[in-house]
């Protein structure tokens, strides 16, 4: 293991949870690099902005795979092990996952989803707590797990609803504690993985 856990980060779009990400690992006290991104769409524009900040950013297209997802995340798990990545970020990566590759990175691939799980589970969060007439929302970084936004939770944000929000409105300000969040939760975990790898790297000193 390096001297701080690679992480890599997965898109679709733009990624500003992405930016969010890369933005705290600048402060050489944080405890993670964020030394890949990783695209399914080499037209994502998040590409781009990584590339801005001196980051590695690459792209796999899952047209080229047809409907064998599993052939594109093998593709996909190949360049992160190549780039020798230790925990992987979901960043706005719109794809479902096979159980193949969240095995593979069991406990070691985080996501940020915009409601309190496990409420709301899936897209259009803010149109329909908004519809349900509910009074708090907020976002969640989980581990993933097989089961959509399923995977334990790792750390929550709330924030008001307020009576005159609209969905813009709302979604805004719960996307300000998303990028508060998701860096502090990437924090502790990588400061655990790499306790827990220097753990075993003394363990087996002792054998």
């Amino acid at each position: 293991m390096s001297a701080k856990p690679r992480v890599a980060v997965l898109i679709s779009g733009r990624g500003s949870n992405m930016q969010a990400l890369i933005e705290a690992a600048q402060d050489q006290k944080y405890p993670a690099e964020i030394a890949l991104v990783l695209s399914n769409k080499p037209d994502a524009a998040g590409l781009e902005i990584a590339r801005g900040f001196g980051i590695t950013a690459l792209a796999v297209p899952a047209k080229l795979f047809g409907k064998d997802r599993e052939a594109h995340e093998r593709a996909l798990h190949a360049v992160l092990q190549d780039q020798k990545i230790e925990i992987v970020c979901l960043a706005g990566y719109m794809r479902i996952l096979t159980p193949w590759l969240v095995g593979n990175w069991s406990g070691r691939m985080l996501n940020i989803h915009p409601s309190l799980l496990p409420a709301y589970k899936g897209l259009d969060t803010h149109a329909r707590v908004l519809a349900a007439g509910e009074t708090r929302h907020g976002c969640t970084v989980h581990l993933v797990t097989e089961g959509m936004d399923e995977g334990p939770i790792l750390a929550q944000a709330e924030v008001p609803v307020l009576a005159d929000d609209t969905e813009d409105a709302l979604a805004a300000r719960v996307l300000e504690q998303e990028h508060l969040l998701y860096p502090a939760t990437l924090a502790k975990l990588a400061s655990e993985v790499k306790a827990s790898f220097c753990e075993q790297k003394e363990a087996k000193k002792l054998y």
